[in-house]
């Protein structure tokens, strides 16, 4: 968390460290991010961005909780509109997230980023940060969704849906790790690809 001399600060400052940091981790990582560029791009000096962050990886992770926080929060406003239908509202979902991609892509990139490069120190701390919270999200996107035509008990199912959208999802993102990709261009094959799975998990589930 930042120190209290952060949250002093007016919020056009904060909102521009924020922004200066979301550009620099999402453009270079956290390994490769540079606080000389951050202080030099926020109009600060070195002094006084250690003095609202005590380490550079204290700043990454307040970022990453910030853009994770506005990324649910988004979705979740617009959760209450979707299918009731399961596989319907999966597929729905899922466009609502590449909406948001497509709408923050910087916000996007630094995301898909920190959960995808697994080559790194910090991805093994993002991860344990943020694993719980993966799992919320998939049990809010299902609860109170009828499952009364399933074969399966309510937990089982649901925990199927869960583990194969984990894994469906981390494969996916890995393949946006490409130069010059855009998230219109890959929006209708993730669209496409999950449809097509979820058909076969259909069979497999339902009565």
């Amino acid at each position: 968390m930042p120190t209290k001399l952060f949250f002093e600060l007016n919020e056009d400052k904060q909102r521009n460290i924020i922004s200066v940091g979301i550009s620099e981790f999402a453009t270079y990582g956290y390994t490769n991010s540079s606080t000389n560029r951050i202080v030099k791009s926020s109009g600060i000096s070195k002094g006084s961005l250690f003095k609202y962050f005590s380490t550079k990886e204290e700043l990454y992770f307040f970022i990453l909780d910030t853009v994770t926080a506005d990324f649910i929060e988004s979705l979740e406003k617009k959760t209450i509109a979707i299918s009731p239908e399961l596989f319907q509202r999966i597929i729905e979902y899922s466009a609502l997230e590449f909406s948001w991609y497509i709408q923050n892509p910087e916000k996007a990139k630094l995301l898909i980023g920190a959960f995808t490069r697994s080559d790194t120190e910090i991805y093994q701390k993002t991860i344990e940060r943020y694993s719980i919270k993966e799992f919320d999200v998939y049990d809010n996107l299902v609860k109170d969704i009828d499952l009364s035509n399933f074969r399966w008990d309510k937990q089982k199912t649901i925990d199927i849906l869960k583990w194969f959208l984990k894994g469906f999802n981390d494969s996916f993102l890995v393949s946006t790790q490409i130069d010059n990709y855009s998230f219109e261009h890959i929006q209708n094959e993730y669209v496409k690809s999950l449809t097509e799975y979820l058909e076969i998990l259909k069979m497999g589930l339902l009565k």
